[in-house]
């Protein structure tokens, strides 16, 4: 779309809206923005659709995806925003088929992980009458916290899986083992979690893989995606991903756009199959239309509205364009490190390059603000992320820096 068709289409849902200003609303413990400091009149906001979303401040709590359940109706437009969001993200970059998936924009991929825990947690519990610790979630030793988080919040079972130091894989032996040590311990269900794109090393885990080790063994487990990172730059640079929902093992997604997509934080999004969400449902929220399926509660509308903002901006050609540049930038930066003789770990469809920390020359990190694997002790590694505003500038002074250092 372009600039004045995405601005008409985000104001006609927010006339659609129910609004503070207009309507008589006494029920709705709604928060109309304080105008001391959010100014409504404000001659910019003609202009600014996000930020007008923002002022105006719609609440979308609940799962606008589900079948006839349209949520508080005071928020439909914007609602609807949503709805096409989820559509657009599953079905157009995560290739689910049509309506076939439920899902919301929450406040970051660390609750969207642990939303995915909850409805596991609650299936296995509600199917199988387990118990919470016999309920476990087994993931690469590289993988986001979230998942340590979300099994302490849970009170579930958390396991990390070894990886290879040289492609930081995990191994069918490997994931096997660790299964067996959590059957020891009473584990009976899982909730096994495949990355695309790790944290620190831009690692991808092979889905079909892990599934395959616990059809083997003929046990019950979920498989949820994390795609916090590289659900927006790794199923436009890779040519054979496993990790959608083409695949039959995959159950549920994290994406994250407050990363790859640069927009505002608060921007996780979280999708499932349809019919499953529905085991997080919070049937005490009965004043809620539509109950809750969501941790988080009341959410600002004007989240979801910035990411549909900015997919419908570029479009799939042009977004596709935007992760190759980047990846071309990633391999420059690569073949100078070879040059260099600095040794690295990089997946080729994704722009995280980790350095060995030894390497490195010590005025580095600092100068250019590079994240180590661990901030508390000495580093085994420096991570750099190539991005938009570092494209040629930034990346090519960094290289001068490092050769003159090394020098």
């Amino acid at each position: 779309m372009t600039k004045p068709e995405i601005k008409d289409r985000v104001y006609k849902a927010l006339a659609e809206n129910r609004n503070y200003d207009s309507d008589f609303i006494l029920g709705i413990p709604g928060t109309y923005l304080d105008t001391a400091q959010f100014h409504r009149d404000a001659n910019f906001l003609e202009d600014a659709p996000f930020l007008r979303t923002f002022i105006n401040n719609p609440n979308h709590i609940g799962c606008h995806t589900l079948t006839g359940d349209g949520g508080e109706d005071m928020f439909r437009g914007t609602q609807k925003i949503e709805v096409e969001l989820i559509r657009m993200i599953s079905e157009e970059i995560m290739n689910a088929d049509a309506k076939s998936v439920d899902g919301y924009v929450a406040p970051g991929g660390t609750e969207a992980n642990i939303q995915a825990l909850w409805v596991y947690r609650n299936y296995y519990q509600q199917e199988f009458k387990a118990a919470a610790h016999e309920v476990a979630v087994v993931f690469s030793a590289d993988s986001h916290y979230s998942f340590y988080k979300g099994a302490n919040i849970l009170g579930i079972r958390a396991f990390p899986i070894a990886v290879n130091e040289e492609d930081r894989s995990i191994s069918k032996e490997g994931l096997s083992a660790v299964i067996e040590a959590a059957q020891k311990e009473g584990v009976k269900y899982f909730i096994a979690i495949a990355n695309m794109s790790t944290t620190m090393f831009g690692s991808v885990d092979d889905p079909d893989l892990i599934g395959e080790v616990f059809e083997a063994k003929n046990l019950p487990y979920k498989m949820h995606v994390d795609g916090a990172f590289g659900g927006f730059i790794y199923p436009f640079t890779s040519t054979d991903s496993k990790l959608d929902f083409a695949n039959p093992r995959v159950n549920s997604i994290t994406v994250d756009a407050h990363k790859m997509l640069m927009a505002p934080y608060g921007t996780g999004v979280f999708m499932i199959r349809k019919d499953w969400i529905h085991y997080a449902a919070t049937s005490e929220a009965s004043y809620v239309q539509g109950l809750d399926y969501t941790m988080v509660g009341s959410r600002s509308g004007a989240q979801a509205v910035s990411i549909w903002m900015i997919l419908m901006t570029h479009g799939p050609r042009g977004w596709k364009n935007t992760m190759e540049r980047l990846i071309i930038e990633t391999d420059k930066l690569c073949h100078a490190l070879d040059d260099m003789g600095i040794t690295y770990f990089r997946h080729p469809s994704l722009n995280i390059v980790s350095m060995h920390a030894p390497q490195i020359p010590k005025n580095i990190p600092s100068k250019y603000r590079l994240v180590s694997d661990n901030f508390g002790a000495e580093p085994k590694w420096w991570k750099i992320v190539v991005m938009q505003h570092t494209l040629g500038k930034v990346v090519d002074q960094f290289i001068t820096d490092m050769r003159e250092a090394l020098a």
